[in-house]
């Protein structure tokens, strides 16, 4: 038996270069299943949207996100965000899926000690990421039944 599709699905995007967000976020303009993609390009933003402060109070809870957890200049990181993230009783059931230029092992496994639930490389050219986005739609929002908001 076929597991239907989500519905409204927000997805928070954490990326600090704003070509790699539009990419994101243009992927995402045509799907049934995604009601809003939020892109913020600062830990300290991404914290607000997810505890609905400031400017954000009004926002709705993600079902996931997405994070580099290499944004330049950020305090918190993109670590201390995932972190902050699995370590929050509300917040931690939200899948968090790294999504970062970054081929080292450190990273990897600094990704998955913080509770990563993926990690995933972004490709070099926009046809590659189309099809790591194409991969990334069928499985989180069509295999994966994910938390409500």
């Amino acid at each position: 038996m076929a597991v239907p599709r989500q519905r409204n699905v927000n997805i928070l995007v954490v990326e600090s270069d704003p070509d790699d967000a539009q990419l994101f976020r243009d992927s995402f303009a045509d799907s049934e299943s995604v009601n809003q993609v939020y892109v913020t390009s600062s830990g300290n933003d991404a914290l607000d949207y997810v505890y609905q402060r400031g400017e954000h109070d009004t926002a709705p809870r993600p079902n996931l996100v997405v994070l580099d957890p290499q944004l330049p200049e950020s305090r918190p990181s993109g670590y201390d965000v995932l972190s902050e993230l699995k370590s929050e009783p509300k917040l931690s059931q939200i899948p968090v899926i790294v999504l970062t230029s970054s081929d080292a092992e450190t990273d990897l496994l600094r990704s998955y000690n913080l509770h990563a639930n993926a990690y995933l490389r972004k490709p070099d050219d926009p046809d590659s990421f189309d099809e790591l986005i194409d991969s990334f739609k069928r499985f989180w929002l069509s295999a994966v039944r994910l938390p409500p908001a």
